[in-house]
């Protein structure tokens, strides 16, 4: 795999996310993202290529939702989707 040079920052998180991915509903934790998408882990799997919409919880009344991000890759109960 050749070395590519990130084209925006990464900023670390801890929040929790709530995931929809057809039928299932994930629960988890947003570890980073940038301008073009996050890295989170939660309950239910993911398969690259699935599109699915988040709701990141930054506090008890405020929210980020991300209506449609698709998978890029997944390991176990880690994946990163691109918004």
């Amino acid at each position: 795999m050749p070395f590519l040079v990130r084209p925006s920052r990464r900023f670390l998180v801890q929040s929790s996310v709530t995931y929809d991915a057809g039928p299932f509903q994930g629960q988890g934790t947003v570890w980073n993202f940038s301008l073009s998408g996050w890295k989170l882990s939660g309950d239910v799997s993911l398969q690259v290529g699935q599109t699915c919409s988040l709701t990141v919880n930054l506090t008890i009344e405020e929210s980020i939702v991300g209506a449609a991000a698709v998978v890029r890759w997944s390991r176990g109960q880690e994946f990163a989707v691109e918004m």
